[in-house]
């Protein structure tokens, strides 16, 4: 008997159980029928990331991130290979903290981009500043794995 996770849907924020086997065959919601992992990171409002972070029993790394900054746009589309690397045994999401300052703050976020690694609902590692690819991204995520 395979073990079952919960998942978190993208698309409704329903959450899914899931056998681990099951993961990498592209899992739909229960709910909306529409795919679990999309190959793309997802961006959250702070609701959406409350409820992932406490919820999905897999990884979730973190881009929080501004529109305006320079390095975070250069990061981009490194955080969008990452994610299709890394998935479904990670989800990446992108916080945009000009718009869920309160995250921003809860989380202690002095300087954007910073990358962090939550598991088990808690953050476990934190990276400030652009890594410039995918492999980069992915090898620090998960070299900090537990």
């Amino acid at each position: 008997m395979t073990e079952a996770l919960h998942i978190v849907c993208p698309h409704c924020h329903t959450t899914n159980r899931v056998k681990a086997a099951d993961l990498a065959s592209a899992p739909d919601c229960g709910s909306c029928h529409q795919p679990l992992f999309t190959g793309a990171p997802l961006a959250l409002d702070e609701a959406g990331f409350d409820r992932h972070i406490a919820r999905s029993q897999i990884p979730v790394l973190v881009d929080f991130w501004a529109p305006w900054c320079g390095p975070c746009r250069m990061m981009a589309p490194a955080f969008e290979q990452a994610a299709a690397q890394l998935e479904p045994r990670l989800r990446l999401v992108k916080v945009n903290t000009e718009e869920a300052q309160n995250l921003a703050a809860r989380f202690n976020i002095r300087s954007i981009p910073t990358l962090a690694l939550f598991q088990g609902g808690k953050e476990v590692a934190r990276q400030p500043g652009a890594m410039r690819s995918a492999a980069e991204i992915a090898g620090w995520a998960q070299s900090n794995l537990r």
